[in-house]
């Protein structure tokens, strides 16, 4: 089948769901490793300061979602700024960050699994995951942007369920005990640890910025993607702050840091193994890493598809499928994923687990696409004042510098802490773009620019 538009069909309540289901999964897994950094309140201050990045971030991202509603997102704002250098420093970031999340949230799928089934190994049930929800992404946007919703509207009402259970057990007292870094009083080494759990932090809101890849197959997205992601980011600052407060209060949060099913573990303390709820956070928890592993699939494969629309890739990854999906370009980031699941354990990175190392990798290409869009938004108010911006980014300049300068501070943080994994990311950086330059040479005349 020829290379073809993506037909929009969604509305404010789908791609609310998108952005928020997205995202949900890092409120039930991943950002335990920061406690094992920085503590309870040294992650709080983490937590706190990346909230606000984001806040100012997505509604300065806005204004370059709704002027350009393109299925490549960063890509394409980045490619209308600053050429086919900044497109691709963009576009391949934009791919780390959503290939190298779903291998994270497929093995904690896995962990969950494991908790009801110990007989089951995480790794199996991870491949398993995969093989369902490429499936269902590949069936249709529609179905699979339904499935959204409604695993994300589930999510978040477990999160709250979850809250209600622990909270007669909650304590103060338990939260703040060796809350910086293992230790009653700030520090040094407190310092140093909110600046190393940067990236669980950001794990909270990783990917809310995916729902502009929906952006194409968004109806009326002028209107409808402000109000989802205004609507997501108050929805996830919210929960992210609630449910790790609650949570670190209900025991000895040493005991949650570093494993990739917290949320459970924290029930478990308070109502037993056996009890209802334990079994209910269980099963309805999983529809929170379902649907942020759904849709970041969902993600990835835009990603792949604007960029082989425009030239950067083989063209084969941008055919649709009979449903109107980019079912190549599904399978394609499947496989990375795949295979990073398979080489658990094979590979040693600086003592990290799997789903550490793999969370750190989607985060440097995240920080690197934050940094790279909010220069875009920049550029492209001063080359084209008059393009039609039906949302503009409030508070404009401070608001978006602010977003611009925090994520620098993550940046330089992470590599500070993460030199191994630094290294790999700028080596994937520099293949892919090598890769993009040869595709584009062979391409040479046809290429469709995402401003044209």
């Amino acid at each position: 089948m020829a290379v073809s538009q993506l037909k929009p069909t969604l509305g404010t309540l789908h791609l609310w769901g998108i952005a928020v289901g997205l995202v949900i999964s890092g409120e039930y897994f991943g950002w335990s490793y920061g406690w094992g950094t920085a503590g309870t309140l040294g992650f709080l201050v983490t937590t706190l300061l990346v909230a606000v990045m984001y806040t100012c971030f997505i509604f300065s991202f806005t204004e370059l979602t709704t002027a350009i509603p393109h299925a490549g997102g960063p890509f394409a704002y980045s490619l209308r700024a600053f050429g086919v250098t900044g497109g691709m420093i963009a576009g391949m970031a934009t791919l780390i960050e959503f290939v190298f999340a779903p291998p994270a949230i497929a093995m904690a799928i896995g962990a969950y699994l494991n908790v009801q089934y110990p007989n089951l190994d995480p790794k199996v049930a991870a491949v398993g995951a995969y093989f369902v929800f490429m499936t269902l992404n590949i069936v249709g946007v529609s179905i699979a942007a339904t499935f959204e919703l409604v695993v994300t509207v589930l999510a978040v009402l477990e999160l709250l369920v979850f809250m209600g259970v622990v909270a007669p057990a909650f304590s103060f007292s338990s939260f703040v005990l060796g809350g910086w870094a293992g230790s009653d009083t700030f520090s040094l080494g407190a310092l140093s640890g909110i600046f190393a759990a940067i990236p669980f932090a950001i794990w909270f809101f990783l990917a809310i910025e995916g729902a502009a890849m929906a952006a194409e197959e968004a109806k009326d997205p002028k209107r409808t993607i402000p109000r989802a992601y205004i609507a997501g980011i108050l929805t996830l600052v919210s929960l992210a702050i609630s449910v790790m407060i609650f949570a670190g209060g209900v025991g000895d949060w040493r005991a949650l840091a570093n494993i990739n099913d917290p949320l459970p573990m924290a029930m478990k303390s308070v109502v037993g193994n056996n009890s209802t709820w334990m079994h209910m956070l269980v099963w309805i928890g999983l529809f929170g890493l379902v649907a942020s592993f759904h849709g970041i699939i969902l993600g990835y494969s835009r990603q792949f598809f604007a960029l082989a629309r425009a030239g950067f890739l083989p063209k084969g990854l941008a055919k649709l499928s009979r449903f109107h999906t980019p079912h190549r370009a599904i399978l394609a980031g499947g496989v990375v994923g795949i295979a990073a699941i398979l080489s658990d354990g094979l590979v040693n990175l600086q003592g990290m687990t799997l789903t550490a190392a793999m969370i750190t990798m989607s985060v440097f290409g995240a920080i690197v696409m934050y940094i790279v869009s909010m220069l875009s938004l920049f550029k492209l108010r001063r080359s084209e004042p008059d393009l039609e911006r039906t949302f503009r980014a409030p508070g404009y300049p401070v608001v978006p510098a602010i977003a611009l300068l925090l994520a620098v501070v993550c940046l330089v943080a992470m590599v500070w802490f993460n030199t191994l994994i630094c290294g790999i990311f700028i080596g994937l950086m520099a293949v892919g773009m090598l890769f993009c330059v040869a595709v584009r040479s062979q391409n040479a005349g046809t290429v469709a620019l995402a401003s044209e």
